[in-house]
């Protein structure tokens, strides 16, 4: 996620003020289903941050202490990249007081089942890790771009070796099928809620005033919205957050909720 967020800074999509009342279509599939936020779309607990190996972290304390919750960090690429900081900095994370996640970004080279497997070994997730999917476009090379069946057979194959479904991260245009402003690369499909992936917990990426709510999320809403990428000291996002110490730059999330409710969704 660091370093892949340029083709979302200025995006016009269309924020949505809250989360439909109708109820998502029933569904035969055995694992559970990412319950519904509370009723506030354009607020939350600023508590949680991403990054990955090319940030710096001086001290998960002092990430703590500037009122960080939760940390996703980033584990896997493909079916054959680790992030070589990811192990290291789990129990430092954790001896803070952190919550411990870690993201998967998906591509295009290898099926989703084969990215899984290596997910899931290089991340080593307890009960209480929080698992992601990186679902976005890949810019530096976008025919390398993971597919929808590609990222279906992901959570399937998570969901099966864990019990439990990851959550997805994906931009509200690149999960509609639209394509992207400035570069026109699209997903080249729309995920419906009939899909998988909509039973999953839905981070959405959008760097506006409030997010939009993909299509096949709309009767469940966000559970993590990424509102800013890349902050550092120098470039504090929207010049109103309090910028976390003990990391050089990070990717800030709200969680729709509090703080009890951020301990039993990253626990689900």
């Amino acid at each position: 996620m660091i370093a892949r967020r340029n083709f979302l800074v200025g995006l016009a999509a269309s924020a949505t003020a809250g989360c439909a009342a109708r109820q998502a279509p029933p569904s035969a599939y055995p694992y559970p289903v990412a319950p519904p936020p509370p009723d506030r779309a354009s607020m939350g607990l600023d508590a949680v941050i991403d990054i990955s190996r090319s940030v710096t972290v001086t001290d998960f304390r002092q990430v703590r202490g500037s009122g960080i919750r939760g940390v996703i960090h980033k584990a896997s690429e493909g079916g054959d990249y680790a992030d070589s900081a990811c192990a290291a900095r789990r129990p430092q994370a954790e001896a803070a007081g952190l919550l411990w996640g870690t993201y998967h970004y998906g591509t295009g080279q290898m099926p989703g089942a084969q990215q899984a497997a290596f997910f899931l070994a290089m991340s080593r997730p307890g009960p209480r890790t929080l698992l992601a999917l990186d679902l976005e476009a890949n810019d530096n090379n976008p025919s390398n771009s993971m597919r929808l069946d590609q990222a279906e057979a992901f959570v399937r194959a998570v969901a099966e070796a864990t019990g439990r479904l990851p959550v997805v991260y994906v931009h509200p245009g690149w999960a509609n099928g639209e394509p992207l402003p400035g570069s026109g690369l699209s997903f080249g499909a729309r995920i419906t809620p009939d899909s998988i992936l909509a039973r999953c917990g839905l981070w959405v990426a959008d760097y506006h005033d409030s997010p939009e709510v993909p299509l096949a999320w709309a009767a469940r809403g966000w559970r993590l919205w990424q509102y800013a990428g890349d902050e550092s000291a120098s470039r504090p996002a929207y010049n109103q957050t309090t910028i976390v110490q003990g990391v050089s730059h990070c990717d800030r999330n709200l969680f729709n909720g509090d703080a009890a409710g951020l301990e039993r969704f990253w626990g689900a």
